[in-house]
């Protein structure tokens, strides 16, 4: 099997040497590059070249399988290709990429679908205090998060002990785990299940800011919860503006948790 991997944050590098475990030839990698400045270690660009694997942006694939690229040196990175896989990557996946895998481009989305399309999904879990979380395996169309499901699982979570971070760390390990049982389904030889999503909900950046924001009329509760839902360090998290400035608000809660984990570092 034959695949091009796009994606980013070290689940992502989990989920690529999987693939190398498996002897899946990857023929090409899309991340974000070395000169981007990056929060977490495991950058998916260090496992690609540790391992010898092309490493590419998507503008150069969809560039090699246009009928200009055709003549390219490096055409032969988008030829054969079974599987387009989308592991956490941040942009939108266009035709022709959409359409150039034999067996299909499927998404690997940290949320459970069509219920939380889009971003932020962690942050209004919390908020709407949900005793379940979620992460999604999905065939990509050209709308955003909307194609079929192939496979979705479903863990408990306390909403109220979690923040943004917490759940996103959480959902990156249920997501390798997903990847995994995704893949073995493929090298089994198995067509992989399509469930259409039906109507769902997108969460939009401009909903996500108007929440963010802590008003005067905001109870304590909301506040906290609010703190806790936005806590997504070096992002801005809930926050006040005074005399025009910007703060983000944290609490006794979430500075414990810091501590905890800083000084047994």
């Amino acid at each position: 099997m034959r695949v091009i991997y796009m994606g980013r944050k070290p689940a992502a590098s989990d989920g690529l040497k999987y693939l190398i475990k498996k002897d899946i030839d990857v023929a090409v990698v899309v991340a974000p590059p070395e000169n981007q400045p990056c929060f977490w270690q495991g950058r998916l660009i260090d496992t690609a070249l540790q391992f010898g694997i092309p490493v590419a942006t998507d503008d150069e694939l969809y560039y090699y399988t246009s009928e200009e690229g055709k003549t390219s040196g490096k055409r032969y990175l988008v030829e054969d290709i079974d599987l387009v896989i989308s592991f956490l990557f941040w942009k939108r996946i266009k035709k022709p990429l959409i359409d150039l895998p034999k067996i299909g481009c499927i998404n690997f989305h940290p949320a459970p679908l069509p219920d939380f399309r889009g971003v932020a999904g962690y942050t209004f879990a919390i908020y709407n205090n949900l005793s379940y979380w979620g992460v999604s395996a999905h065939f990509v169309d050209e709308s955003l998060d909307t194609g079929d499901i192939i496979k979705m699982n479903r863990f408990d979570i306390n909403a109220s002990e979690e923040t943004a971070f917490s759940l996103e760390q959480k959902s990156q390990d249920y997501l390798v785990q997903l990847f995994k049982e995704v893949i073995n389904i493929t090298l089994a030889g198995k067509a992989l299940p399509r469930n259409p999503q039906g109507e769902g909900q997108y969460i939009n950046k401009e909903d996500f800011e108007q929440l963010r924001k802590v008003r005067t009329n905001d109870s304590l509760e909301e506040i906290e919860r609010k703190i806790r839902a936005f806590w997504y360090p070096p992002y801005s998290g809930a926050s006040v503006e005074i005399q025009g400035k910007e703060f983000t608000l944290v609490n006794d809660e979430v500075l414990k948790d810091i501590g905890n984990k800083y000084h047994h570092r």
